[in-house]
């Protein structure tokens, strides 16, 4: 028997047809998070941190991030760098376990002040890509490598540097309103730098709003982040 959805209930559908809990599921939405930066070498930096995606299509994304944060030791309040990021989901689907092979090209602008303690005066670039592995109906994996490359810092001395960034992405489903990012990153330049996301995700209205609280750290400087906010769908 052919069953036909009321055309409200239609509509309804396809908004609860949100899974967020996949990175490879590309949406438009606005997400804003308030930001607190501990530093063990001394220093504290919070405010909020907005990043806006838009999708073209269901395989093409673009981000576009603005950081408004404010350093405790300067007493300096701005606009921290910029992130412009292209995700393109290639190839979906492949096979039972892998469901998408997806590039992307990442960059940061250093639009903060180093002297105000707001940015890290160089550009970071680059590019990679992420697979997805379906394990089971509630984990999944998602796997990247990237070349990066940072520039020449402007505002102090240093040098430019090259390398490689890993990442293993775990997605936990709790059910089909919650669910956790486990992400150990490793960047491997003239040091190897270890950091990870670690990310509560709450669908409090399907297919609109998503509640989330995270811890972000970079173990190898000692700089502890935690992040708490709402993304909005459109």
């Amino acid at each position: 028997m052919l069953l036909i959805l009321p055309l409200h209930n239609q509509v309804k559908a396809q908004e609860n047809e949100v899974d967020a809990s996949r990175p490879t599921n590309l949406y438009t939405q606005i997400n804003t998070v308030f930001e607190y930066q501990h530093h063990e070498s001394g220093g504290e930096v919070y405010g909020t941190r907005i990043n806006v995606q838009y999708t073209f299509d269901p395989d093409n994304l673009i981000l576009v991030e603005f950081p408004l944060l404010y350093n405790a030791d300067t007493d300096k309040f701005g606009l921290s760098d910029t992130r412009i990021r292209y995700f393109h989901a290639a190839k979906r689907d492949i096979s039972k376990t892998l469901i998408a092979i997806a590039p992307y090209a990442d960059i940061s602008i250093p639009t903060g002040s180093f002297e105000n303690g707001l940015g890290t005066s160089t550009w970071s670039l680059s590019a990679g890509v992420v697979a997805g592995l379906a394990l089971s109906e509630k984990i999944a994996l998602f796997p990247g490598i990237g070349y990066v490359h940072i520039t020449e810092p402007s505002d102090y001395d240093g040098d430019s540097h090259n390398g490689i960034n890993l990442q293993t992405n775990m997605s936990v489903k709790f059910n089909q309103r919650s669910f956790v990012f486990i992400n150990p990153i490793v960047t491997i330049l003239n040091d190897t730098i270890w950091s990870g996301e670690f990310n509560y995700n709450y669908m409090a209205k399907p297919g609109k709003l998503k509640l989330n609280i995270g811890y972000f750290p970079i173990f190898t400087n000692d700089i502890h982040t935690i992040r708490t906010g709402a993304t909005f769908y459109f």
